[in-house]
């Protein structure tokens, strides 16, 4: 049995570990997040890095885009016990998810965009509500 193996892309940019990584809704794009604290936003079309977001204080464990190619924004957790929700436009921060007591491992955004979900390793999940906040 014979499998090929193609690598269509290589990109570097991070200065330690890609830990997560998710596609844009519309696959144009694509979110890293890495131990040197920061997330990243490639574009695939141009093969480069187009935003650089010193996201948190500490390691991104997860990062995920929510909602769709016009209307979208990014989710990213971390080990400094947040996770952040961010807007599209610059990738300016909406709002700051506090509350867990270890560090926020992931987080997800339900298809409506109207609740944000955390998990962390305190052993509790927290749902939150966007209103208010969404892009």
């Amino acid at each position: 049995w014979y499998q090929r193996r193609v690598r269509v892309l290589f990109l570097e940019g991070h200065l330690k570990s890609v830990l997560s990584c998710d596609f844009s809704v519309d696959g144009y794009h694509l979110a890293t997040g890495s131990e040197d604290n920061s997330c990243k936003i490639w574009d695939l079309r141009q093969h480069k890095s187009i935003y650089n977001i010193p996201a948190h204080g500490n390691m991104v464990t997860y990062c995920k885009f929510a909602g769709t190619s016009t209307n979208s924004m990014l989710l990213t957790a971390s080990y400094d016990k947040t996770a952040k929700v961010w807007s599209h436009k610059g990738w300016m921060p909406l709002k700051n998810l506090t509350g867990h007591d270890n560090k926020v491992m992931c987080v997800d955004c339900s298809w409506d965009k109207r609740y944000i979900v955390t998990a962390s390793y305190d052993r509790t999940f927290k749902l939150w509500s966007s209103k208010g906040f969404t892009a």
